[in-house]
């Protein structure tokens, strides 16, 4: 369905939450190092209580070892510092998403190879923080899948 992709993850139960919404939607997890934990950590197996035996989840050194080794067709990437708000764009399957460490976000750098228009972000109340990465990451995935029908749902 869709490449959901962690830059850099520091906090467990976000990453586990996040494995559970991946095993629910169909959805592939890809995990950018360096982690900010184990995948054997506590927090996380409970956060992502048994699903983990139901998501795929794959590692890489780095962002371009992802790409060369999944080559998606699109990276979009979420940041508070985007252009275009994310229900504004049409995703297709096998997009990635991909998503900051939960502390400073995506690098410029990051952002600056994608472009501009590849940087999109979630519409909050102005002055606040940004969301939780599990709520974010849930509020794209599921407006991705909604644009495409909810396909192999049980509905």
């Amino acid at each position: 369905m869709f490449q959901v992709v962690l830059f850099q993850p520091e906090i467990p139960p976000n990453t586990g939450n996040i494995i559970r919404l991946c095993a629910n939607t169909g959805s592939s997890l890809h995990l950018i190092h360096p982690l900010g934990f184990t995948l054997d950590d506590r927090r996380l197996r409970r956060a992502g209580l048994d699903y983990r035996e139901w998501a795929s989840v794959r590692e890489y050194g780095s962002l371009e070892d992802f790409r060369q080794a999944v080559n998606p067709p699109r990276i979009w990437a979420f940041s508070t510092r985007g252009r275009h708000e994310y229900a504004t764009v049409r995703f297709e399957r096998d997009d990635a998403l991909l998503f900051g460490p939960e502390t400073r976000g995506l690098p410029v750098e990051v952002l600056q190879v994608l472009g501009k228009n590849a940087v999109l972000h979630l519409p909050m109340v102005a002055g606040n923080r940004s969301l939780n990465l599990s709520n974010a990451v849930a509020v794209v995935v599921y407006e991705a899948w909604r644009q495409q029908g909810f396909g192999h749902s049980d509905l």
